[in-house]
């Protein structure tokens, strides 16, 4: 058990109960009401709620979860952490705690304004969960029994799996209602990798001044990060010069700018957006 649990920690446990508590608001305040049924378990769930209308979808979501985690220990060897058992089943909790003390139901009558918004709410919940380093379960255990029986790529095989979803929404809402399921599903995948993108973007500079020793000062005093010394050749001046690789977040980056264009106004900065960075004073490697 300690094992499992020595990553998870109470910043993580905070941001994904944040995280999953905007899908589930997503959920039942936009989708669940209008049968707009976006691909994943929660898609599923929706669907099969139309037919067995005495049983919340939080809790239809529930059972199909638990199926598919049993399936996935017995097929591909689990491998699930706890902070992804945690979401998948706090998600259903909430979903839960939802239907029976508040009651949700259609805010808008606009089919519109309910696919849009519910999928930009979810969308934001689910890139926080993806970004703590857990998932809702689901599907994605669905997309690695097709990777390991067909060999599928795992992102091909989460879009299979949804598409096959909304395309089963047609026939069981219509046509408009499927089709504002599927369009969600396709929007609702680029919102999150763009908002995972956004959440992780930092600053790769590479730096050439005379001034470096300041400047190495400067990093590790007043930014509190460090930065690595690569010996260089000046192609024009002939003379043997010294680079500085370093990786700040956006605002220490402006901080550094500053400091630079203060002390050296002919040193070189080049710079590069990077999506991802991990390792010590960015994201633990380990999760």
């Amino acid at each position: 058990m300690k094992r499992i649990l020595k990553d998870f920690s109470v910043k993580d446990f905070i941001m994904i109960t944040i995280g999953i508590f905007l899908v589930a608001f997503g959920l039942e305040y936009f989708h669940i009401p209008n049968n707009i049924a976006a691909g994943g378990v929660s898609g599923l769930a929706i669907i099969i709620n139309s037919f067995l209308s005495m049983i919340p979808v939080g809790a239809i979501i529930l059972v199909l979860n638990l199926i598919l985690f049993a399936v996935a220990f017995v097929t591909v060897g689990g491998g699930f952490g706890a902070k992804t058992l945690y979401a998948s089943f706090g998600l259903s909790v909430i979903m839960w705690v939802m239907e029976t003390f508040f009651t949700p139901g259609v805010l808008t009558d606009d089919l519109f304004i309910n696919a849009a918004v519910g999928t930009f709410v979810i969308g934001i919940g689910m890139s926080m969960v993806f970004n703590y380093g857990a998932s809702t379960g689901g599907t994605d255990i669905l997309a690695k029994i097709l990777h390991k029986y067909i060999h599928m790529d795992i992102g091909k095989a989460l879009l299979v799996v949804d598409f096959v979803i909304g395309l089963t929404s047609i026939a069981t809402f219509g046509i408009t209602a499927g089709l504002y399921a599927l369009l969600a599903i396709v929007i609702n995948g680029t919102l999150i990798d763009r908002l995972i993108l956004g959440f992780n973007t930092s600053k790769e500079l590479m730096i050439i001044s005379k001034k470096e020793q300041e400047i190495i000062k400067f990093i590790i005093e007043e930014l509190d990060k460090s930065c690595t010394v690569l010996n260089g050749y000046g192609g024009y001046t002939s003379e043997d010069i010294q680079v500085l690789y370093v990786i700040l977040s956006r605002r220490e980056y402006i901080r550094l700018k500053g400091f630079i264009k203060e002390i050296d106004p002919r040193a070189f900065i080049s710079v590069n957006e990077v999506h991802e960075v991990l390792g010590e004073g960015f994201i633990d490697i380990k999760l």
